[in-house]
């Protein structure tokens, strides 16, 4: 059970860095206002943004409940 939790930890850890790397930054600064005017008149992608936030939640909760598991169990 406790080689289980650490490979789902794992996992899961890896999991939530890809999901936090692959999203779009928000703009902020100078470059932000540069970038900002682009995007309000093309638009902005928002499917890949909302699903790698939900995928970053999802991640998150796996994370929190196996560590949580392994250190009752360990």
């Amino acid at each position: 059970m406790q080689i289980a939790l650490i490979i789902l930890l794992i996992l899961s850890s890896i999991g939530l860095i890809a999901a936090v790397l692959l999203q779009s930054g928000r703009s902020a600064g100078l470059s932000g206002t540069i970038t900002g005017a682009g995007e309000a008149i093309f638009g902005k992608k928002k499917g890949m943004d909302e699903l790698f936030a939900k995928l970053t939640g999802v991640l998150a909760g796996v994370f929190l409940l196996s560590s949580l598991g392994l250190a009752i169990i360990a």
